[in-house]
């Protein structure tokens, strides 16, 4: 009940205004988001980095109606990439891009073109990209722009989501060798008819999700802060005789910073989703509603400033 609440706030420009306007909205919003120019994402990923973990970059926005708007996405991901390169960030640091930010909602030929332009850029710049999921009216069309981006660009990241009921099949068509798949359970409003509601059975279809990948040929990026779902995700990698540099674990900017730690000194891949940009407000309802256990550090915020 709770996650239908936050998902129905993220679609109210109401409280998106309140948020926005709330004293305590800046520190609590820092927590989870790098900032919002480009300079911003280069100072966070520098600091994970020297770390010793690894990055996938998001700028934040989805609601693109124009060309003209999806041309400016397309090019901010173009300069991010020059910097990255620029700052020798790469290949730890990648990009995470979605489609409906460069054209995909009125042009799919538009979107293919704006992120094969993106796509050229990262091997450029020695590195890669990775497609973001939204809603399940786009997995199709996501899915088919990524084909047709991999038969150039080989190594294009997809993303599956274990809450949609067909993520099973999808996931044995993409297990194959040199896919890398990032596993989430997902995070948008979805109807009983294509996706699970209850969490209980969200889990039950990550973990099978997860075996299917973890026994292919893939590279498997696995992305949940469940410490119960991390667990089985070790043990699979025993049971499935997988090296630590045969898959990773992707977890949130600024969500269990001390299990980032554990895991990379366990000699684990650890890759932080890092978001920037002005578009933070859906990207930050989306993730509360996802884990709404998140809660707790809005809860923290307040009473700090109390």
């Amino acid at each position: 009940m709770l996650r239908s609440v936050i998902l129905a706030a993220s679609r109210s420009s109401r409280v998106e205004r309140l948020v926005e306007t709330a004293p305590f909205t800046r520190d609590v919003v820092r927590r989870f988001v790098a900032g919002t120019a480009t300079d911003d994402a280069l100072r966070a990923t520098q600091e994970l980095v020297t770390n010793g973990l690894s990055v996938t970059l998001d700028h934040l926005g989805e609601d693109t109606v124009t060309a003209e708007q999806a041309v400016a996405v397309r090019d901010e991901y173009l300069a991010l990439l020059a910097a990255l390169s620029a700052g020798e960030l790469t290949p730890a640091a990648e990009v995470s891009l979605k489609l409906s930010a460069i054209g995909q909602k009125f042009d799919e030929k538009f979107a293919y073109d704006n992120a094969r332009a993106i796509c050229a850029a990262a091997s450029e710049a020695g590195t890669t990209v990775t497609l973001d999921m939204e809603d399940h009216t786009t997995t199709d069309s996501t899915l088919e722009i990524l084909a047709q981006l991999r038969a150039d660009f080989p190594t294009t990241g997809a993303v599956l989501q274990a809450y949609l009921r067909r993520t099973e099949s999808d996931c044995r068509e993409l297990a194959s060798a040199g896919s890398r798949v990032r596993l989430c359970k997902g995070a948008y409003r979805e109807p009983e008819s294509v996706a699970y509601q209850a969490a209980n059975d969200v889990d039950k279809s990550y973990v099978r999700c997860m075996n299917i990948l973890m026994s292919g040929e893939g590279y498997p990026m696995l992305a949940t802060h469940d410490p119960r779902l991390i667990a089985i995700a070790e043990d699979r990698a025993r049971w499935f005789d997988r090296s630590p540099d045969t898959f990773e674990f992707q977890l949130l900017y600024g969500i269990r910073p001390e299990e980032q730690a554990r895991l990379s000194a366990d000699g684990y891949t650890v890759r932080v989703y890092v978001p920037y940009g002005d578009e933070w407000y859906g990207y930050l309802m989306r993730r509360l509603a996802e884990r709404p256990a998140n809660m707790a550090f809005f809860a923290r915020a307040l009473v700090s400033k109390k």
